[in-house]
Formats: structure tokens, sequence, C-alpha cells
């Protein structure tokens, strides 16, 4: 598994909005959803939430569909979903960079996040930053 970049986010997010604009809300949120779908590939994956924060898809842990997550913090106390949600509402597309929990090494990693808004959906992609 050769480390992905942030070109490959903001790809696999274009990747699925054009999936959604093909097969409608409902499949694209079920397959974003499905563990071994086609949006979960390695450590990427697909999530999706609504523009008040709500999770609508989650490629990796379907109990978060449903819950909010506005107020969830990195292991800074850095509230990087509010982040997604305000900069999606307001300029449609974006980045946010985040600490989180890497399954592998144990440890708490940089992460950054692509997310593009269409319709009622904020589409969002992250992957762990390797230093160059």
């Amino acid at each position: 598994m050769s480390p992905r970049s942030q070109n490959d986010a903001k790809h696999w997010v274009e990747q699925a909005i054009q999936f959604y604009k093909t097969s409608g809300k409902r499949i694209a949120l079920a397959e974003f959803t499905n563990p071994n779908g086609m949006f979960v590939q390695d450590e990427m994956y697909i999530y999706v939430l609504n523009p008040k924060g709500t999770m609508l898809a989650h490629g990796v842990n379907e109990k978060f569909v449903g819950e909010e997550f506005m107020d969830l913090m990195d292991s800074d106390g850095k509230t990087f979903i509010k982040e997604i949600v305000d900069g999606a509402n307001a300029h449609g597309n974006g980045w946010v960079e985040y600490k989180w929990y890497h399954p592998i090494t144990k440890k708490w990693l940089p992460k950054i996040a692509y997310y593009e808004k269409i319709d009622d959906l904020i589409v969002c992609s992250a992957v762990y930053k390797h230093d160059a």
C-alpha cells in the first residue's frame, strides 16, 4: 500500500460526486456506506454529511450514520467537522487538517480532508499526511 496524497482524496470525492449524479442519492449513500464497496480502498473512504453536521454515509463505520458530528473534536480539541460544514456551506469546497487515530500505527497522526458540497450533501474523503 503506497501512501495516499491530497490529490487522491480530492479525486475520490470527485468520483463519488459523479457516482451520486448518475445513480441518485439513495443508491449513492448506500454504496458510500458499504465497507466492501467501490468507495473504500485501503485507508481511504468516503463519508457524507448534511449541511448541519449529521453523518449520512460512512465507508468504514455504518454505526456513525444518523449521528450528529458537529461537535466532534480531534486529539487537539479542533472541531474539524464544524470547519468542514461551515466551509462547505460558505464556499462549496475546501480542505481541513486535523489529527486522527491511525489504526495500524496506533498513533494520532495528521490527516487532511477534502470536502465538496453538492445539493444537500457534503462529500468528504481524507488521507493521512505522510512526510515527503
